[in-house]
C-alpha cells in the first residue's frame, strides 16, 4: 500500500536561455492578434539567435509531483505513459533514483512528450510542448489492480476525459482520498461537465483564472467563486493567484496566505507542481498527526476541524515553500525540497496565514 500515487504527465525537457529573447508588452495590439494576456516573448525572425547551454531535465506533473512526495517521506508511485526511446528510460531512472515506484505504461509507436522551455531574464518562459504518449491514455492499458494507496494526486494534463473520470471514480469507490489539480482541458468541461470528478475530490486545486472560467463567477468576484465550488467540492479548493498569494475553502473557513520572498526568479517552471504536491504532502502528513483519517465537512466533530485547520496551515507553509525554492533554479525538480530541509530551514518557519469564516 501506497501513502500516495501520483498519475499524469512525464516528459523530457530542454531549458534554453538567452539575453536575446524579449518580453514584448502591448495590450492595445497584442491582445487583437491572440495574445490575451498582451505580453509575448519575442527574438528576431530569420536570424540565428545566441542562447547558452542547453540543460536538459526530466519533468511532466506526475513525475514534478511524485519528487515531493517522496522527498517529504512518503512511500510513492507514479503512473504514468512513455514511449519506447530514450527519453522515456531516462525519467524511469530518475524517478528509480528518488525511491519513486514506476507504473509506466509504454507506447510503442508514440515517442515519449518533450517540452522546449525558453527562459528570459526574470524567469517568466514560454513552453513549447509535443505531448506525444501522454495523449494516447487507454484504461485497458492501466495496471488498475496494483493501484494500491492512500491517497491520490492527478495531474490529468491531456488524458482524455474518460479515463481520468473512469480513474477517480475506482480509486474513490476504493477508498482513496483524491487531489486534483485539473488540466484546461478538464476545466473547459465546465462546472456540470465535472460534477462526478469534483464530487468525489477531497483537493481541488485551481488558479484563479481557472476557478472564474470554471464556476462562471466574475475573475474579481471571490466570494461568489467559493460560494459556487463549495456546492460542488465537499474538502478542500485551493485557488493560486501568482506572486498575490492563495486563498483557500475548507467549507466553512477562509485561508488567505502571500508567499515566501524569493531570493531570485531564476525559472517559474514546475512552481504550480511544487506548490500542489507540497500542500497536499503537508495536509497529509498534518491530518496523520491529528489522527484524522479524512477530511471534515461542516458537520464535522470540533476536535477534529481544529486538527483540520492545523494541517490547512502548516500545508500551506509546505507548499509556498516548496514552489519558492523550486523558481529559484532551473527545472521543476532541483528545487524541490526534503523533509529535513523545510522543517530545519529557518526561512519557512513563519508565514502570515488570515483566516476568516465563509
Amino acid at each position: 500500500m501506497f501513502d500516495i500515487i501520483t498519475i499524469g504527465t512525464a516528459t523530457k525537457d530542454v531549458f534554453l536561455r538567452s539575453p536575446f529573447f524579449k518580453i514584448l508588452k502591448d495590450p492595445e495590439h497584442l491582445k487583437k492578434i491572440g495574445f490575451p494576456s498582451g505580453e509575448a516573448q519575442c527574438f528576431a525572425l530569420g536570424g540565428k539567435v545566441e542562447v547558452d547551454e542547453p540543460v536538459f531535465m526530466t519533468g511532466g506533473g506526475a513525475t514534478n509531483t511524485a519528487v515531493t512526495f517522496s522527498r517529504q517521506g512518503f512511500k510513492t508511485a507514479a503512473l504514468i505513459k512513455i514511449g519506447e526511446d530514450d527519453s522515456g528510460e531516462e525519467i524511469l531512472s530518475e524517478l528509480e533514483k528518488e525511491g519513486i515506484k514506476i507504473f509506466a505504461v509504454k507506447d510503442k509507436k508514440i515517442p515519449t512528450g518533450y517540452d522546449t522551455i525558453l527562459l528570459s531574464s526574470g524567469g517568466e518562459r514560454t513552453i513549447l510542448v509535443y505531448r506525444g504518449a501522454g495523449d494516447s491514455w487507454d484504461i485497458k492499458d492501466i495496471p488498475l489492480r496494483k493501484l494500491k494507496a492512500r491517497w491520490a494526486y492527478i495531474v490529468p494534463g491531456n488524458i482524455p476525459f474518460d479515463v481520468v473520470e473512469y480513474l477517480i471514480g475506482y480509486l474513490s469507490e476504493r477508498g482513496v482520498s483524491i487531489a486534483i489539480n485539473p488540466s484546461k482541458k478538464l476545466i473547459q468541461k465546465g462546472l456540470s461537465g465535472l460534477k462526478n470528478i469534483l464530487s468525489k475530490s477531497q483537493v481541488v486545486i485551481l488558479n484563479r483564472e481557472e476557478a472564474s472560467y470554471l464556476t462562471g463567477a466574475d475573475y474579481g468576484d471571490k466570494k461568489k467563486i467559493f460560494s459556487v465550488l463549495d456546492e460542488a467540492v465537499k474538502g478542500i479548493i485551493v485557488m493560486t493567484d501568482g506572486a498575490n498569494g492563495l486563498e483557500i475553502s475548507d467549507g466553512f473557513k477562509i485561508y488567505e496566505a502571500g508567499i515566501f520572498k524569493e531570493r531570485e526568479v531564476v525559472d517559474r517552471t514546475g512552481a504550480g507542481d511544487a506548490f500542489g504536491s507540497g500542500f497536499v504532502a503537508g495536509l497529509i502528513k498534518r491530518l496523520k498527526d491529528c489522527k484524522i483519517s479524512k477530511l471534515q465537512n461542516s458537520d464535522g466533530g470540533k476536535s477534529a476541524i481544529c486538527g483540520q485547520q492545523l494541517a490547512i496551515e502548516y500545508a500551506i507553509r509546505l507548499g509556498s515553500a516548496n514552489a519558492t525554492s523550486v523558481i529559484e533554479k532551473i527545472g521543476a525538480k532541483p528545487g524541490i525540497l526534503t523533509k529535513t530541509e523545510f522543517e530545519e530551514d529557518e526561512r519557512w518557519k513563519n508565514l502570515l496565514i488570515r483566516e476568516k469564516t465563509v
